[in-house]
């Protein structure tokens, strides 16, 4: 179970969510082992609990297992080159993780991660720095935008994948615009009651929508309403 995923390390807790069958792929797997999610939390000291933590302005960094669920639903449509956008990047931990899985030796990926707190811009930007991804912020393989997350990010579109790391009430219609054919979008919709969806687009820009879990995440909202 996810809530049993808790190690004392990066290796033991990637190690326990590959053996809870959280993570199935060899290339997910890989990729979250590069990422070490003690430069992206506050508190140090439960860097590796599977569970959230608050990260300050209102936002919160998911719980491990959420992280590798999106990660492994999004993972057919990620591939070395691949172009995605990471909506309420928060803290860059997934923004980081993503990137490995679009990059191989000869083709690096493309991400851009999109947060509406400067802060957090600037603080994911340092986390990123930390666990050694310096030389793709220089490149701009990694970008972490200021901005609303429920509009996109036009300019770099359109995205084999995009990820939403908080609930929207209704699917940004800007997000699904964004979205290449084929590609996908792993989001979580609703309010009091929130489930996450898989939105396909095929080669022929048909959009399917697909239930696929009940979650609890916080709202995707502006600044002014996350940190009241």
């Amino acid at each position: 179970m996810a809530w049993r995923c808790t190690g004392k390390t990066n290796v033991e807790l990637i190690n326990n969510m590959a053996s809870s069958r959280i993570i199935k792929a060899d290339a997910v797997r890989k990729a979250m082992a590069k990422v070490d999610r003690a430069n992206y939390v506050v508190h140090k000291a439960f860097a590796y609990e599977d569970s959230p933590q608050v990260i300050g302005h209102g936002a919160t960094i998911s719980a491990p297992h959420m992280h590798a669920y999106a990660a492994e639903h999004l993972l057919p449509y990620i591939h070395p080159g691949s172009s995605i956008l990471d909506v309420g990047s928060g803290s860059g931990y997934l923004a980081a993780v993503l990137y490995h899985l679009a990059s191989s030796k000869e083709t690096k990926g493309k991400v851009i991660g999109i947060e509406h707190i400067p802060e957090l811009t600037e603080w994911s930007e340092e986390n990123l720095r930390n666990d050694g991804l310096a030389y793709a912020l220089e490149t701009k393989d990694i970008q972490i935008i200021t901005g609303d997350g429920r509009l996109g990010y036009e300019r770099a579109g359109p995205y084999d994948a995009i990820h939403v790391g908080a609930a929207a009430p209704t699917l940004p219609e800007k997000l699904v615009e964004q979205l290449a054919s084929p590609g996908r979008m792993f989001i979580p919709i609703g309010t009091h009651f929130q489930k996450i969806f898989h939105v396909d687009k095929d080669e022929h820009g048909k959009v399917t929508k697909t239930e696929i879990m009940d979650v609890r995440y916080v709202p995707l909202t502006d600044r002014e309403a996350q940190e009241e």
